[in-house]
């Protein structure tokens, strides 16, 4: 039997100290991408936050694994859940793909997995994503996957010297069902 966490094309992972590089390239094209702005951080703090991910536990169903290319080994994206509340059912996820990585399918393989895991697995009845209005690639991701538009929080979030948009959406468990069948 293939792992859960093995798909076609990727494997989600444990984060692992030695993805600190990678890691320190996401923060990088996010940047670039005026998705956050953060203060510069060192290659010694990735390494620290690395080694210290990689020893952590889960959070209840709160974690982040690193998605792995299945042809080359290499650490092509990042994806999480967070904010689980059990009790009401809901969750929301984030992922993040390195920008020589995109548009290629990794990112909808990593989604779905993990949809699959916290539906199926961990019986939870929804699936939120925050989504800056201005990423455009980011919307047509969550829209090609079955996301929802819910709302939009106007002028909610502060970077790069102004106020933007976020785009909330939202996902129940049967329409994932619907859309993304487990016996593929």
């Amino acid at each position: 039997m293939t792992s859960f966490w093995t798909g076609k094309q990727v494997r989600l992972r444990g984060i692992e100290p030695d993805d600190w590089s990678a890691f320190m390239r996401f923060a990088e094209d996010e940047e670039r991408l005026g998705d956050l702005l953060n203060p510069p951080r060192s290659a010694e703090g990735f390494r620290a936050w690395a080694k210290e991910q990689s020893v952590a536990k889960p959070d209840g169903d709160c974690f982040g694994l690193a998605i792995q290319a299945i042809d080359t080994g290499k650490i092509v994206g990042a994806i999480g859940s967070h904010h689980a509340d059990p009790r009401a059912g809901w969750f929301e996820y984030g992922v993040t793909m390195c920008a020589g990585h995109r548009r290629k399918g990794y990112a909808t393989e990593a989604v779905v997995m993990l949809l699959s895991f916290m539906f199926a697995e961990r019986r939870y009845h929804k699936c939120e994503a925050r989504i800056f209005a201005h990423n455009e690639a980011s919307l047509a991701l969550q829209r090609r996957l079955g996301f929802i538009e819910e709302g939009r929080l106007r002028d909610h979030v502060f970077f790069a010297g102004r106020h933007h948009d976020l785009v909330m959406m939202g996902m129940l468990a049967d329409e994932f069902a619907q859309l993304h069948s487990t016996s593929e």
